[in-house]
């Protein structure tokens, strides 16, 4: 059966995590992670939160989450995770815990269900292959995985495949020909260098015209506060960033993105910039880098002419919900 939230269920859903989502390539959850991740997020609703229950024991769990402020937010819920216990990955309980998600969404005046980046309920995973290296949010569902061929079966639609990469930053160096590019960049003047708010402006224009809501919030943040972001510039007015430039304490390197204005684009600046942000975070003591990108994205080269490698897929996938 399937039951609502229940703050006494935590540590049965933080085992049934522990034994069947790691097996996806999910980090465990302690009972601080799990609070961290749903119980204390802005945007937990007990009421979008399921058991799925046998015997009183628990043997299912499902999330997801509304926010009209997010991105989608007005139209969409986002599901977070479905889980079930080996033994009782049945259809049927899927698609029961499956429909509560759906059931509330509509409740909230949703007409889609998504699974995507967007969600600001963050599941870190770990990067097959490594020392444990980590990145600290799934941009989708696991290619290949139970839930992904449940959604599929469910009419669920794949709107884009997200290629997780990797590269360990040991011994990275900007190449001959980056360097290249950037003299013929810097012909045309343009320039690309850590933002420094006494020589640099415009920051927030050039993020008003790229069009990312999360960019212009937490870029033009770390510009205000004074954490490292790179920019691209011509006379001191920013027509490109990279960053922010921050190494995790997993050793991770931890950034936003990368923009480049539209009316500046064609100078090889969105390269110049990845490079010199692999840079910068080596400078800094990062030990890897790990990103996700559109299968579809031009950018890939970019990432892999850099050492990238993919080493995950990630599906984003929306339904449209009938009323």
């Amino acid at each position: 059966m399937i039951a609502k939230w229940d703050d006494r269920y935590a540590p049965e859903v933080i085992a049934l995590w522990n034994q069947q989502a790691v097996k996806d390539g999910y980090k465990e959850m302690t009972e601080e992670r799990f609070s961290g991740i749903f119980l204390r997020n802005a945007y937990f609703d007990a009421d979008n939160t399921f058991v799925w229950l046998e015997d009183g024991r628990v043997r299912g769990f499902a999330c997801g989450c509304t926010g009209d402020d997010l991105p989608l937010g007005d139209v969409a819920g986002y599901i977070t995770c479905i889980v079930l216990a080996d033994g009782a990955q049945a259809e049927e309980r899927y698609a029961a815990l499956l429909g509560a998600l759906e059931g509330r969404f509509r409740e909230k005046g949703k007409r889609q269900a998504d699974v995507l980046f967007f969600n600001p309920m963050q599941l870190p995973w770990y990067i097959p292959d490594t020392p444990r290296h980590e990145h600290n949010n799934a941009p989708g569902v696991p290619v290949g995985s139970a839930l992904h061929s449940f959604l599929l079966r469910q009419g669920y639609a794949e709107r884009a495949i997200e290629c997780a990469m990797y590269l360990p930053l040991d011994g990275f160096a900007v190449p001959d020909d980056i360097r290249a590019k950037e003299e013929k960049a810097a012909s045309n003047g343009y320039r690309v260098e850590p933002f420094d708010a006494s020589r640099h402006f415009g920051v927030g224009e050039m993020l008003d015209a790229l069009g990312n809501p999360l960019w212009r919030k937490e870029i033009a943040q770390s510009a205000e506060d004074g954490v490292p972001v790179l920019i691209a510039h011509r006379e001191g007015r920013a027509v490109g960033f990279a960053g922010p430039v921050i190494r995790q304490e997993n050793g991770r390197g931890y950034f936003a993105g990368i923009g480049v204005h539209p009316e500046h684009e064609g100078h090889g600046l969105g390269t110049i910039l990845f490079f010199r942000l692999c840079e910068a975070f080596r400078h800094i003591g990062t030990d890897y880098m790990s990103l996700y990108t559109g299968s579809g994205n031009p950018a890939i080269r970019i990432y892999e002419r850099a050492g990238f490698a993919t080493v995950k897929q990630f599906a984003v996938m929306r339904k449209e919900l009938q009323k």
